[in-house]
């Protein structure tokens, strides 16, 4: 049964940085993509990052030069970097998982989700 459990989130001015983690288990095979969600209040579920074991990585246009997804394969642990961090990036931040290495940013593509950590950046 694969687990994700998120941590990191926290409250912090605009142009700070928080660095979130996503510890990972239960989960086989050698091919995956894991990603990084984010939902704000009254909003749909987004994808933020994403990096499958080839260690490609997508990103979203609003965090692109702001944010960068990272995989330690030896720890099981997805982590974002964010840095000038801006108050519309304030969310539930969602780490995911999917058996495949063909992902993008669709919550569809992805079977496995923590249960969110959250980030709230005050102007």
């Amino acid at each position: 049964q694969v687990q994700l459990v998120e941590s990191g989130g926290g409250s912090v001015q605009a142009g700070g940085s928080l660095r979130l983690s996503c510890d990972a288990s239960g989960y086989s095979g050698s091919t995956y993509c894991m990603g990084w969600f984010r939902q704000g209040p009254g909003k749909e579920r987004e994808g933020v990052a994403s990096v499958n074991n080839y260690f490609h990585t997508t990103y979203s246009d609003s965090v692109k030069g702001r944010f960068a997804i990272a995989i330690d394969n030896a720890k099981k642990t997805l982590y974002l970097q964010m840095n000038r961090l801006k108050s519309e990036d304030t969310a539930m931040y969602y780490c995911a998982r999917s058996p495949s290495w063909l992902c993008g940013l669709s919550v569809s593509e992805f079977q496995y989700w923590g249960q969110g950590t959250q980030v709230t950046v005050s102007s």
